[in-house]
């Protein structure tokens, strides 16, 4: 994908039929057709070597294998000892019967086969989508499918992460728009003397939230999603929601918002210096006008791509801020599957946020030809 010129390509006094003869249509076909194939074959190989990658930094190397079988013989060894028939065995009865044991859990967990040949099971069944089921995790109704254990997570993250993103990336470019129309005032210098306290973290803003709001005062709940016992009504259910959505919403913007500001802001100041911008306002159109269509629209590309980065960014969610608030979503999930060395939830998180970059990177060059018309996609 490349930027070009159009009107320095076009010679002067060529008809626009001439542009747009059927060589030349054939000539951008081949030309989108073999960019396309390459990007696609480019972007899935990246895909399995970071599949691959993960599967072999998720497993250790093989050493969780280790740490698995040992969790298996102590799990199978504190059951026998409550079993009143294993006790009355012969210790070489009891030795064989306990091998028994470890040898078919060993079996059900896939251990009997040598990790090379499982981490190639595994990155195939992961480029298919088949996410098989989890070691330990279970779902909320109790299966052990990693698909649904990743969907019974997918909702709360979505609510959290989304809603807030999306009025942190919405409110902070139409604050820095504001701002770059009255660069140097009082609340542009308010907020750049502000975005240091962005270095904070979430989490960090959470704990004070919770102290103030919750502790202090008690008028919002300390974490969670929903009352204990849920509200019967569905308005008084979702009204519970959104007290508990109050105060991890506001953490994140907090600790966004200011360098989300600042950085948008400077981005649009540079776009305002260019001289088709100076021009626009010897011409004596107003600032709104100026803004939108000589500012705004050039930059349409970057702030599309912050805002697909954005949005498959909320599959991840905030670990460490859904784990101080106890909000249930992937983001805990995915620190619980670490802790348990439950590798299959880990490859699985991971391979569904590889697919949503790749298909994001690879639709983007498109979405940047469609609103540029100096994009040229492939020459």
């Amino acid at each position: 994908m490349s930027v070009t010129t159009p009107e320095l390509e076009a010679p002067q006094g060529v008809p626009q039929e001439q542009t747009t003869s059927p060589k030349r249509k054939n000539s951008t076909f081949a030309r989108v057709a073999k960019y396309t194939l390459l990007k696609f074959a480019s972007i899935f190989l990246s895909v399995v070597v970071a599949v691959y990658l993960t599967i072999l930094i998720a497993n250790m190397g093989g050493y969780v294998d280790q740490i698995v079988r040992g969790q298996i013989r102590e799990f199978i060894g504190q059951q026998l000892r409550a079993d009143q028939n294993y006790q009355q065995m012969d210790p070489a009865e009891k030795n064989a019967f306990f091998l028994a044991q470890v040898e078919r859990a060993e079996k059900r967990y896939g251990l009997d086969k040598p990790f090379a040949v499982r981490s190639l099971t595994f990155l195939w069944n992961a480029i298919r989508m088949d996410f098989g089921t989890a070691q330990l995790m279970a779902s909320d109704t109790g299966s052990r499918q990693v698909k649904l254990i990743i969907l019974d997570r997918l909702g709360p993250t979505l609510l959290l992460v989304g809603a807030s993103n999306l009025i942190l990336f919405f409110g902070s470019i139409a604050l820095a728009l504001m701002l770059s129309r009255s660069y140097g005032n009082f609340w542009d210098k308010l907020i750049i003397g502000f975005s240091p306290t962005s270095s904070a973290p979430s989490w960090f803003y959470g704990l004070f939230l919770i102290l103030l709001f919750a502790a202090v005062f008690r008028w919002l709940p300390f974490g969670g999603m929903i009352d204990s016992p849920p509200p019967r009504d569905q308005l008084g259910y979702i009204l519970n929601v959104g007290k508990h959505l109050i105060l991890p919403t506001m953490a994140i913007i907090l600790s966004n918002l200011f360098i989300s500001i600042y950085n948008w802001r400077t981005f649009f100041l540079i776009y305002s210096s260019e001289d088709y911008v100076e021009m626009a306002k010897a011409k004596g159109l107003s600032d709104r006008d100026i803004q939108y269509r000589y500012i705004l629209r050039p930059t349409l590309p970057t702030i599309i791509t912050s805002f697909a980065l954005l949005v498959i960014g909320l599959w991840t969610g905030l670990i460490l801020t859904e784990g101080v608030f106890q909000w249930p979503g992937l983001g805990r999930t995915f620190i619980t599957a670490i802790g348990l060395y439950d590798t299959p939830v880990i490859v699985a998180l991971t391979i569904i946020y590889a697919y949503l970059l790749a298909i994001t990177v690879f639709v983007l060059d498109f979405v940047y030809a469609l609103v540029d018309p100096r994009v040229k996609i492939g020459s």
